[in-house]
């Protein structure tokens, strides 16, 4: 199964300054977790890099991803074009 997701990160932004792009990273593996019905989540690290891109504070106010999820349940996320 393969999904394209746009994940909104603005709750995010109500957070402490200096744990947002952490927080985002994990909120992204929720969102998977819930809407795949996944048993486990791989991010790849474009996904990593675009959070970062502008530091721990500044992160993106969403973010779309792709989501494929194998017979095993495991999701692979990858940053879409």
């Amino acid at each position: 199964m393969e999904r394209v997701y746009t994940i909104p990160l603005r709750d995010v932004k109500k957070v402490q300054r200096t744990i947002r792009a952490p927080r985002a990273m994990r909120e992204i593996r929720n969102f998977l977790t819930k809407h795949m019905k996944a048993e486990e989540v791989i991010i790849d690290a474009s996904i990593n890099e675009e959070i970062w891109a502008r530091g721990i504070q500044k992160i993106p106010s969403k973010i779309t991803v792709k989501a494929v999820k194998d017979d095993d349940g495991v999701v692979e996320a990858t940053l879409s074009e």
